[in-house]
């Protein structure tokens, strides 16, 4: 049956609006790995020059920095958050086999136009922390105690009404449609997008415990965040991962102090 269910849904994710996505999200994993890489090491660099990824990943205190951080978290937005709406793009597509004014890129650019505004909101919040001295313009943490901090959020977060309602809605995508259908497809992006960033945000400010440019913590984020969004597996992973994520916070506050 699993099986059946898979093979189905790997087929309804063969039209162009999926390998447009599916190359989207690549892209901003390929230009978060770009930006990550010491510019010495790209080939890239070659043609266009090393000065050029130097400029193109250097991040500064100021306006021009302020830009860049907007774009790396962009990237890290649709990079992380769109593999996580899979199940609900999957679920709109279906729907609107049978509907009209349904289209697929009105939902998507509605759920990251939300993830865009997050975007804006985080690199303001990593320039401030950076002229605060409390993290590095690349995003890592210079204070236990803030680092200590986040990690009590995030986890004491994972335990509230409301990170428990924002999930409901995306392990149960088709209800969630079905109750906002006649919105049409660019407020249905709206409210899943608005719903994803109720599931994600605590999670998501942990770059700036692991480090904004991590790759590493991004992809585990990432897998996490996609499979506490499934049903069948996601009401095992959230509270457990919040008990982790305080005792983490915890351990990090007692030996800063």
């Amino acid at each position: 049956m699993l099986k059946a269910r898979l093979t189905q849904s790997i087929r309804q994710m063969s039209g162009l609006h999926w390998l447009l996505l599916f190359a989207g999200i690549l892209l901003a994993w390929a230009g978060l790995f770009a930006m990550s890489v010491p510019a010495d090491l790209r080939a890239a660099g070659q043609v266009y020059g090393a000065d050029f990824w130097l400029a193109l990943c250097t991040m500064t205190a100021d306006a021009a920095g302020a830009g860049k951080m907007v774009l790396m978290w962009g990237l890290m937005s649709a990079a992380m958050m769109a593999p996580t709406a899979l199940p609900a793009f999957a679920t709109y597509d279906d729907l609107s086999q049978t509907g009209e004014n349904t289209r697929f890129g009105d939902l998507v650019f509605g759920y990251l136009t939300v993830w865009i505004g997050f975007s804006v909101l985080a690199a303001a919040l990593q320039l401030g922390l950076v002229r605060a001295d409390l993290i590095t313009v690349f995003g890592d943490s210079r204070s236990g105690f803030l680092s200590g901090a986040l990690l009590l959020i995030a986890g004491a977060y994972q335990f509230t009404p409301l990170k428990d309602s924002c999930l409901s809605k995306c392990r149960r995508p088709l209800v969630f449609f079905m109750q906002h259908w006649d919105e049409g497809p660019w407020r249905n992006g709206l409210r899943l997008g608005a719903v994803c960033l109720g599931c994600c945000w605590a999670l998501m400010l942990l770059a700036f415990v692991g480090g904004v440019m991590n790759l590493a913590f991004m992809a585990l984020a990432t897998v996490f965040m996609v499979l506490e969004k499934l049903p069948e597996i996601g009401r095992w992973l959230t509270r457990p991962m919040g008990v982790i994520l305080c005792a983490s916070g915890l351990w990090v506050l007692m030996t800063s102090i």
